[in-house]
């Protein structure tokens, strides 16, 4: 898989801000390009992985366990709600779909008496099991209690797939699949994050789906006119 290369944008005197000094409608314009250019970098091969180990998971009945961090446990609140009832499908089994950030007296109990770095493992030593799925999102890629929830997953015989920025950071060589946005811009990095969210759910719902809209009707061809007899 080719490496994502990324020229860092001119952080100007903010960094990860934008270019600085412009105006809402320059700044929009600047910030619509930077998600635009990072899409064009996204590796659709690995998001297409993604896609086939999720619809592995769900026929299998196992679990997908989402976390993150801020931002990113935000994202992962809402893929998790959306996998588990937007992507439903009439006769087809359910995403088994859980965010591991929804729990704040959980996280704040273990990050008390023990620390955040364990919060994500001390979850899943409840909830994982062979054959489902961790999904990871992070910016950078380094999240300490992302790391150790990724060694955790696979020494439990679990999947594990990250949404990451940047570079990937420590993740990216650590999990099965990693779907890389090749940007420095957390904003764009999130932006795009939720965005496979909801492309992976779409597309899930869409697949057996009857399509919602029919196709153009062909026009039908005019009678010709009669012709005079001789």
């Amino acid at each position: 898989m080719p490496e994502n290369k990324i020229k860092p944008t001119r952080p100007g005197r903010f960094h990860n801000a934008g270019p600085g000094n412009l105006g809402p409608e320059d700044f929009s314009r600047w910030y619509r390009a930077e998600c635009a250019a990072a899409w064009e970098g996204v590796d659709l091969r690995v998001l297409s992985s993604i896609a086939g180990e999720l619809l592995k998971v769900r026929d299998l009945g196992r679990k997908v366990l989402v976390m993150g961090n801020g931002g990113s446990a935000a994202i992962s609140s809402h893929i998790a709600v959306d996998f588990a009832k937007t992507a439903r499908v009439p006769g087809r089994p359910l995403i088994r779909s859980v965010a591991l950030t929804d729990n704040v007296e959980f996280l704040t109990a273990v990050a008390n008496d023990l620390s955040f770095d364990d919060v994500f493992v001390a979850k899943m030593e409840a909830l994982l099991e062979p054959g489902d799925l961790a999904l990871l999102i992070s910016g950078s890629g380094n999240s300490k209690n992302l790391v150790k929830a990724a060694r955790y997953a696979k020494s439990r015989g679990a999947k594990t797939v990250a949404l990451l920025g940047f570079d990937g950071g420590k993740l990216k060589s650590l999990v099965d699949l990693a779907l890389v946005v090749p940007s420095d811009q957390y904003g764009v990095i999130e932006e795009l994050h939720m965005g496979v969210g909801h492309i992976l759910t779409f597309y899930v719902r869409q697949l057996e789906s009857r399509p919602t809209r029919r196709a153009p009707a062909r026009p039908r061809a005019r009678p010709r006119p009669s012709q005079p007899r001789g």
